[in-house]
């Protein structure tokens, strides 16, 4: 009896074993067989976003430069004595406006002496002479003289005309006034950029500076500091927007109308030229400025606004929409920045669109 007890006993406890286990095993495989849902970005969601469509870049590009204006040397005249002496009153200021022809200063000089002594002696001279041609040839008309008297009254007379020709020439130049003091003035109407000398300055011609500089600042020139790696970018005729730190709000503008073949060995920069017509004297000489130059690429890379990259582990992404509106997360390799933009060198083709907001989000959720 206690044996048939034990049998019944043992088959009830395998029995709920073996149920045990079938529903253990059953809520497992239940669990395999549900499958994990895959993210992905609805029609509506696209809807919400912002896309970009990459471009190409041109055969032009911005590029940054500095660079400093100064006036135009084709406009600009250094005033240097022509004789030595002792400079009068020396009322005109560096900075200060003048008048073609206003006086900037004199100098007391005894070569003026000397230019006007010559003058006179000149105008004697030939007076003279042009009286002893006639007599002559009032004589050689009457047979009194000889054909070579006359022409040596001649060349005595044309000697004469042409010293006095020589001395109203060096008087002049050399323009002195009633009490023959040496008269600088100026030759251009401009503004006096530099001034070398004061009252009661001892000038003197082999000093080699210049007293005076004036220039017309109606057009100025921007000198452009062109880096060794910008300068396949940049050619005579590309334009150029300028601005200085006195008008940071205003952009002047003007094209590049001479580079200077020659790179500068210290700065490791080459230089360039920019006619600015500057009507109303705002820009001045020594003024610093900021240059953009819509300068030419050697290359046509495609470019996105930055704000569509996504940075992960040293590397960048952008997320690509393609022509069923599926998105899927794009590796990309950078040539290089400008401001805002960046162009691309593997990845990314002209006319692929990208999206540019909400950008982390996604990127996260494709990649989980």
């Amino acid at each position: 009896m206690n044996n048939q007890f034990l049998n019944t006993y043992l088959i009830i406890g395998m029995c709920a074993c073996l149920t045990v286990c079938s529903s253990g095993c059953s809520r497992t495989s239940g669990r395999t067989n549900q499958k994990k849902e895959k993210f992905t970005v609805t029609s509506e969601l696209l809807r919400e976003l912002l896309v970009d469509t990459v471009k190409t870049a041109s055969q032009s590009t911005l590029v940054n430069l500095s660079g400093k204006i100064q006036a135009d040397e084709s406009k600009m005249i250094k005033i240097f004595p022509l004789v030595s002496g002792i400079a009068g009153n020396v009322n005109i200021q560096q900075g200060d406006a003048v008048k073609k022809g206003q006086l900037l200063t004199t100098l007391k000089s005894p070569e003026m002496a000397g230019f006007a002594k010559d003058a006179m002696t000149s105008e004697t001279e030939l007076r003279n002479s042009r009286r002893a041609l006639e007599v002559a040839e009032d004589l050689y008309k009457s047979g009194l003289a000889s054909q070579k008297d006359l022409e040596a009254a001649k060349g005595e007379y044309q000697k004469a005309k042409a010293e006095t020709q020589r001395s109203r020439v060096v008087m002049g130049i050399n323009k002195g006034n009633s009490k023959l003091a040496y008269e600088l003035r100026a030759p251009i109407s401009g503004f006096v950029i530099e001034k070398n000398v004061t009252s009661n300055m001892q000038v003197r011609t082999d000093n080699g500076q210049n007293l005076f500089t004036v220039a017309d600042l109606s057009t100025v020139w921007a000198i452009l500091n062109i880096y060794e790696s910008d300068v396949s970018k940049i050619k005579t005729g590309d334009a150029v927007s300028i601005s200085t730190i006195a008008y940071p709000d205003r952009n002047f503008e003007g094209r590049i109308d001479k580079i200077y073949d020659i790179l500068d060995q210290d700065n490791r920069v080459m230089r360039a030229r920019v006619k600015i017509r500057n009507t109303d004297f705002a820009l001045k000489p020594g003024m610093f400025a900021n240059i953009k130059v819509t300068g030419h690429s050697v290359d046509h890379l495609p470019f996105v606004n930055s704000r569509c990259l996504v940075f992960d582990k040293d590397k960048n992404f952008v997320l690509v929409l393609d022509k069923k509106a599926h998105v899927r997360i794009q590796e990309v390799e950078l040539a290089r920045r400008m401001e805002d933009l960046v162009f691309i060198s593997k990845g990314l083709n002209a006319g692929d669109r990208v999206i540019a907001s909400r950008q982390v989000y996604l990127y996260q959720s494709l990649k989980n």
